[in-house]
């Protein structure tokens, strides 16, 4: 009885040994699978144009670690968005579609389905730990995130209120770029370090009123910015542009967007201050109305003065929101996460500084449809590359779930373009579609269209219904209608079947009905 005891136990001994072998080896696989899938972090800052960014040229401004990502991976000159709003964009990075698909279109009648899935939720069901802290602006609870940590609607520039997962609120005191960065912070260093991580961080900065951290006060009162070569448009040939409600001119306000205050300040942006803000707040911007109050102006002179303070204070703005990547990049460093962590900073959209007059976005137009974007992803893009596909930011998900080695969804209508930075030819797209339906503020009508290369063809309906076609080799700053010129009859016909086999591939039945509308 003993022998078969024995001969028992030792076969017991040896299958419990097969299994814990099999369990270490299924745990060291983890974490190698672990190590080997990137980390990603994704910056999404608000309203931050392409044209005040020294990667992109700009000799006036300083954006060092903005330019550091683009010169460590790849700066886009040619990365788009679907629909140039904040919350939309947003919604677009999300799903991988466009917002006839995900719902959500505009800031004023949408509501985001957060149910809907999400690269995020994939990455998450895939082992990743998510994370989103900051501006989201999609009016809905986060889903498929392990944490969030954000700001209520717009958010608030000082002492920013915070949604949390619990359902409480919570203010939290200091300038908002630097307090995102400290959540963001502490989120890394209470995660799993055995698992893989997605951050997205949304950043409040550059988005209107334009209220910098007190200590980037004047960093560009001593520089006289050259207005815009269009920046008197008279609209000719425009309809659309003739009726919007966006010019520094007319629309930005002296008191709310620029401090130029002639009595009791009641703008709660600005109220909510501790006494140390609010001290340098009134030191600082009564010192330049006072100087604003002996000028007098009027016209063009009163016009010019207007965007020279939105500049100095645009800028400075967006100096905080530099600093805090830098620190972002730094944290990366000091914690050797920078080698297998991909870095994409973007902003939602572009903006307006000042072309054909204006602020804000929402147009087709270049400046609005165009956004910054730079990766950085060592040893898998070459330092200092450019890249000139056209991308959008319906890629982004396709993307980075395709370097974390997951599946990218069926119903995603985005394209990963990681091919295209890891030194591969290839080419994702030929042509861009764009749809923009909100028709409320700024008095934009809206519209869609199709953009290839050089030909950028327009549609607007409703508020104004009229078309545009712009040669852009010969008119970058698009003051040009060429539709209906004899010279262009065959590209504009071109373009038009074209723009029709684009809204037949997403889908967008509405623009479709248009199409078939009108003299195709």
């Amino acid at each position: 009885m003993n022998g078969i005891n024995n001969f028992y136990n030792r076969h017991i001994i040896i299958i419990n040994m097969k299994r814990s072998i099999l369990y270490l080896f299924c745990w060291l696989t983890t974490i190698a699978t672990s190590a080997q899938r990137p980390n990603i972090v994704l910056i999404i800052s608000d309203d931050h144009a392409y044209q005040t960014i020294g990667a992109y040229g700009n000799k006036l401004v300083e954006t060092p670690n903005i330019d550091r990502i683009a010169k460590e991976g790849v700066l886009f000159d040619k990365a788009y968005v679907t629909n140039s709003i904040c919350g939309p964009s947003r919604a677009v990075i999300l799903t991988g579609k466009y917002s006839h698909k995900n719902g959500f279109r505009d800031n004023e009648n949408s509501k985001f389905d957060a149910s809907q899935n999400s690269f995020i939720k994939e990455l998450t069901k895939a082992g990743y730990q998510t994370s989103w802290i900051g501006k989201m602006h999609l009016d809905a609870t986060p889903q498929g995130f392990t944490f969030w940590q954000i700001l209520p609607g717009q958010g608030a520039y000082y002492n920013p209120d915070f949604l949390m997962m619990d359902g409480s609120k919570k203010r939290i005191e200091g300038y908002v770029a630097n307090v995102v960065e400290d959540v963001a912070e502490d989120w890394l260093n209470k995660r799993d370090s055995t698992k893989p991580f997605c951050l997205v961080i949304g950043h409040k900065n550059t988005h209107r009123i334009w209220l910098p951290d007190t200590c980037d006060y004047g960093k560009y009162d001593n520089i006289n910015f050259p207005l815009p070569s269009n920046f008197y448009d008279d609209y000719d040939g425009r309809e659309a542009a003739k009726v919007q409600d966006m010019t520094i001119a007319k629309t930005m306000q002296l008191a709310y967007d620029l401090k130029m205050y002639d009595t009791v300040i009641t703008l709660a942006a600005i109220t909510r201050m501790n006494a140390a803000q609010r001290a340098k707040f009134d030191e600082y911007y009564n010192s330049i109305y006072r100087d604003f109050k002996k000028r007098d102006l009027s016209g063009n002179a009163l016009t010019e003065w207007k965007f020279q303070r939105y500049m100095k204070d645009y800028l400075a703005t967006a100096a905080s929101l530099d600093r805090n990547i830098g620190r972002l990049l730094d944290y990366l460093d000091r914690n050797n996460l920078t080698q297998n962590t991909i870095v994409i900073y973007m902003s939602d959209q572009g903006f307006y500084m000042g072309e054909h007059g204006w602020f804000d976005k929402r147009f087709m137009y270049e400046e609005s449809f165009r956004t910054p974007m730079v990766m950085r992803y060592p040893k898998h893009i070459k330092a200092g590359s450019v890249n000139r596909n056209m991308v959008m930011n319906l890629d982004i998900g396709p993307t980075l779930l395709q370097a974390a080695g997951v599946p990218v969804p069926n119903d995603m209508q985005g394209n990963s373009f990681l091919s295209l930075v890891e030194n591969k030819t290839g080419v994702i797209r030929k042509a861009m579609y764009y749809h923009y339906y909100e028709n409320g503020e700024h008095a934009v009508s809206p519209h869609f269209g199709i953009s290839t290369r050089r030909y950028k063809l327009i549609h607007f309906y409703k508020r104004v219904n009229s078309w545009e076609l712009y040669d852009m080799n010969n008119d970058k700053n698009e003051m040009h209608n060429l539709y209906d010129a004899k010279k262009y009859r065959k590209v504009q016909t071109r373009l038009k079947r074209q723009l029709l086999k684009l809204i037949e591939q997403y889908n967008d039945k509405e623009a479709e009905e248009l199409m078939l509308k009108s003299d195709l």
